[in-house]
């Protein structure tokens, strides 16, 4: 099993995540923010993942600390996870529906931490969550990772739609490229090496 547990501490949150990339999509999070609760739930059950978030942060700011930090942790949980990469197929993509939203996510497990964001959301918040917060979670977690993703939103109407078609094809995409497909036996990679 392809596991990892990782800890951050700061003046400004407490972040534990615990990840499992060969899992059944089980996931027990508690973030204080009640949507990126909902969006990194969906997250492991798209992705076949088992992950545990709790957090704590300077809320009384605003949430950009928490879920910034929460995708710093997340992203190297998933680094830590992937190990040596070996036997993965390295690259996956994901067009996904939510309603009358499409988004669409490509991630290369490179080893080079590249966000490309295409977000354009039709309202600035979904409840008290600001949707810009969306890329700060991406960005920190593709550095972290290691992972170049290009993230589209195609179209849509409802910005809650919109927010999650994003993360379930961005978990989607993970799982096709982190899985074992049996294509390669070491790294997927002409150079031998990834990053």
């Amino acid at each position: 099993m392809r596991r990892a547990v990782l800890e951050r501490s700061t003046r400004e949150t407490r972040v534990e995540v615990s990840l499992n990339l060969d899992g059944a999509g089980q996931a027990e999070v508690a973030t204080g923010c009640g949507f990126l609760d909902h969006m990194l739930l969906l997250t492991a059950v798209h992705g076949g993942l088992d992950l545990t978030v709790r957090c704590c942060g300077d809320q009384q700011v605003d949430d950009h600390h928490l879920v910034e930090d929460t995708g710093l942790v997340l992203g190297r949980c998933i680094k830590a996870a992937l190990g040596s990469r070996e036997g993965i197929g390295r690259y996956g993509d994901a067009l996904i529906p939510m309603d009358e939203s499409l988004a669409r996510a490509v991630v290369d497990v490179s080893g080079r931490g590249l966000l490309v964001s295409r977000l354009t959301f039709s309202a600035a918040k979904v409840g008290s969550f600001d949707t810009e917060l969306v890329a700060e979670f991406f960005q920190a977690l593709v550095r972290e990772a290691g992972l170049t993703l290009h993230l589209e939103l195609l179209y849509g109407g409802n910005t809650h739609h919109q927010v999650e078609a994003v993360f379930k094809a961005f978990a989607r995409a993970l799982r096709r490229a982190g899985a074992r497909n049996g294509q390669y036996e070491g790294v997927p990679s002409s150079k031998g090496v990834m990053g």
